[in-house]
Order: structure tokens, then C-alpha cells, then sequence
């Protein structure tokens, strides 16, 4: 009976502890076949698949503008005549301003600017940053037309503010005085302003229509979301 030289052996016994994927890799140097494996399936080698989920995306917008910074001396002035401080008021997620014209005493007048801005990012159960947003701009258009008890309340999609845009109008009222409410809500990209613009009569004056304050509530909703550009950029 032949029996393999050391060094035969050697090799032998190393082709035998390497796994079985890789044995057509070795042969015999003394003149032996090659050892083949053809049906050995280099499975190991194969990359595994991810059933991992992606990881959340951020939006085009990571932060939002300084929110009393977000409509200008201006624009404060023009909507809140008397305003009590133009700086505003700066609340949990919104700024605040608010004034009260009684100089006139047959007509006094009050108005208030409530801003909120939010942006959000991609979530991978909740969708893309922008379809987050969306919903959460929906939630604030059903608050609007919600909140306070309201009265008279239509609702309207608005061109020319951001992606896409609401207006909300009520009336409410408190402590026997009626107020006229606009709130105008838009989305852009991923960020979502809400703006409310309400306006009352105090001592028997007359309080303003929805239809007067819509057109200045509008515009500085339109300010606002330009904020949030400028807010972001590099």
C-alpha cells in the first residue's frame, strides 16, 4: 500500500481544514487531479441583503427664522396698529402681538397676530419630511376651524403662498365681545406657517369683516414663509 510522502501529507491535511467553498483552490503538487467541489455554493461570499429600513431624510429646511423677526417693523405696524411692543411676545412655538387703537373712542379697535412656524424631517415610519408636513399643516387648518367655539367658518385653498396654502375664517367670541378671525396656512417644502389675524370692536365698535383682514393676513403669511428661505440659507 503507497503511502503519501510527509510533505504530500502536509498538504493534504491543510486542503482538509480549509471550508469546502475553497478546495478547488488546492491541488496536489505531486502530480495528483486537482480537487473540485463544482456543486459548493460560495454562498458566504454572496453580500446579504438589508432588510434594515433607510434612515430618515432631512427636509430642505432645517430650522426655522427667529419667529419675531419673521415679519418686519412694517408689516407689524400695518397689521396691529398701536401695537403694545413691536418686538412681540414670544410664547411656547409662536410669537405674539397685539394692540388696541382707542384714540378714536366711537371706533376702538383691536387687533393681534399670533405666528407659529415648524419644520420637520423625514421619519422612516411617517413618511418624507414634506408629507409630514403636510399632515401636520392639515392638522392646523382643522385647529382653526376648530378651536375657541367658532362661527361662520369657511375655508379656502389659497394660490401664491409656499407649496401649497389654506385660509380659515371664523368668528368667535369672548367675554361678549365678537371677533373676526383669519388663518392662513402654508407649506413650504417641509416647513408650516400657521398665521392668525383677529380683529375686534371694543365698547360697541364694529368688528372688522374676515374679508378685511384676509387680504393683509395673506400677505404677511407670504412674508413669513419668504423668512424661512432667507432663514436657511447658506
Amino acid at each position: 500500500m503507497h503511502r503519501p510522502t510527509a510533505p504530500r501529507l502536509a498538504r493534504l491535511l491543510a486542503c482538509a481544514a480549509v471550508p469546502v467553498m475553497l478546495v478547488a483552490g488546492c491541488s496536489d503538487s505531486d502530480g495528483g487531479k486537482k480537487s473540485s467541489s463544482n456543486s459548493a455554493t460560495p454562498s458566504a461570499s454572496a453580500p446579504a441583503t438589508s432588510s434594515a429600513t433607510p434612515p430618515a431624510t432631512a427636509g430642505k429646511y432645517a430650522k426655522v427664522p427667529d419667529l419675531c423677526k419673521a415679519l418686519s417693523a412694517k408689516t407689524v405696524e400695518n397689521l396691529v396698529p398701536k401695537v403694545k411692543d413691536k418686538k412681540g411676545e414670544l410664547l411656547t412655538g409662536s410669537c405674539f402681538w397685539n394692540g388696541l387703537d382707542s384714540e378714536d373712542t366711537d371706533n376702538q379697535q383691536f387687533r393681534s397676530v399670533n405666528l407659529h412656524i415648524m419644520a420637520l424631517s423625514g421619519d422612516p415610519n411617517m413618511g418624507s419630511a414634506d408629507k409630514r408636513a403636510q399632515t401636520y399643516a392639515d392638522g392646523q387648518v382643522k385647529k382653526a376651524t376648530t378651536e375657541d367655539d367658532p362661527k361662520d367658518v369657511k375655508t379656502a385653498k389659497t394660490a401664491g403662498i409656499g407649496d401649497w396654502a389654506t385660509t380659515v375664517t371664523t368668528t368667535t367670541k369672548k367675554k361678549d365681545v365678537e371677533f373676526s378671525n383669519v388663518t392662513v396656512v402654508a407649506r413650504t417644502a417641509n416647513a408650516v406657517v400657521a398665521l392668525k389675524y383677529s380683529g375686534a370692536g371694543y365698547e360697541g365698535a364694529k368688528s372688522p369683516s374676515a374679508a378685511d383682514l384676509t387680504k393683509d393676513a395673506q400677505a404677511a403669511a407670504k412674508e413669513a414663509v419668504a423668512s424661512v428661505a432667507a432663514a436657511n440659507k447658506k
